[in-house]
């Protein structure tokens, strides 16, 4: 019987038998990211967050040096409004797989005075500080992210190596071509630069990997009952952080996440799509990509992603 991800995924092997499927042409490429970079850097880390695409990212590193270890540590730059579910994934993860973790927490620099809460309650925007400065603090030369350019418009700017300056700030004028698969890592001392292994990838290709692959991911991008309010046309998880507010109403819905975040940035959507197959279903039809339709932090503006990459985001 054929399964929804192996029709979604298209014909393996079309014009000849030696010929990859799409699905091993972007993890070969993936895989090929991950060794230059360790051939080419001295002390690369690896975003991870507990998301879908950091997942997918780990997995591929694991397979990418299969096996011996991985040769990298994973950074979480951690908002403290984070969802329980995702963290508790992520410190298992880590268990599992003996990594070291470093961790950027905002609340520290809040609790500091360095940083201030936004009126909003939002705190995506203050995690470009905490990033910096633990890549400048533990000498990362090499920091992998998850970002795919099907996400927003500045990141279909971005390379699969993008410089960034020794204040950590992107500059798209600055980017180099990368022909053939061939990929420049030359930085000056104090500089570093963002790799960006699913450059390539859509998010149906995320999902038809982690099918492929039997990838375990937090229950929250799967449909589930959850005490849920709305607020800028998204439903957001009820929590500490300061929601809801007066005249907002809590109610339970059944809803999943598409993308993973701050919890008072990300919305979730409604769906009931329990299953990965569901999913993978849901996300052929749908024409809103992740960001624009789940994260309120994207909408400040119509060049918020890019501001903040100029400053030294992802």
């Amino acid at each position: 019987m054929t399964t929804v991800a192996e029709t979604t995924a298209g014909d393996e092997g079309t014009g000849s038998p030696y010929a990859l499927s799409h699905l091993d042409a972007i993890e070969s490429e993936a895989v090929h990211v991950f060794r230059e970079v360790a051939g080419e850097f001295e002390n690369p880390v690896i975003l991870f967050s507990g998301g879908k695409d950091s997942i997918v990212m780990l997995h591929l590193a694991l397979k990418a040096f299969r096996p011996a270890a991985v040769p990298f540590s994973l950074l979480h730059v951690d908002t403290g409004h984070n969802f329980p579910e995702v963290l508790d994934y992520r410190d298992r993860t880590v268990e599992r797989h003996d990594l070291r973790l470093h961790v950027a927490s905002v609340q520290e620099y809040i609790d500091r005075g360095v940083l201030k809460e936004r009126p909003d309650g939002t705190r995506n925007p203050l995690q470009t500080l905490p990033l910096t400065e633990k890549i400048r603090s533990e000498r990362f030369d090499a920091v992998f992210g998850g970002g795919r350019r099907d996400e927003e418009k500045a990141r279909a700017k971005e390379r699969v190596f993008s410089l960034r300056d020794e204040f950590s700030q992107w500059d798209p004028r600055r980017q180099r071509p990368e022909l053939w698969n061939l990929y420049n890592g030359r930085h000056a001392p104090g500089e570093h630069v963002r790799v960006f292994p699913l450059s390539n990838w859509t998010e149906l290709d995320v999902w038809q990997y982690i099918a492929r692959e039997g990838i375990e991911l937090p229950g929250i991008y799967y449909a589930h009952t959850r005490e849920v309010f709305q607020r800028g046309g998204m439903w957001l998880t009820a929590g500490d952080w300061g929601g809801p507010k007066d005249g907002e109403s809590v109610e339970k819905r059944i809803v999943r996440y598409r993308t993973v975040g701050d919890m008072s940035c990300t919305g979730a959507v409604d769906s009931d799509a329990d299953t990965i197959e569901k999913v993978i279903t849901e996300i052929a039809a749908s024409r809103l990509t992740e960001r624009g339709a789940t994260r309120a932090d994207d909408k400040l503006s119509e060049a918020a992603m890019e501001d903040r990459k100029r400053e030294g985001y992802f």
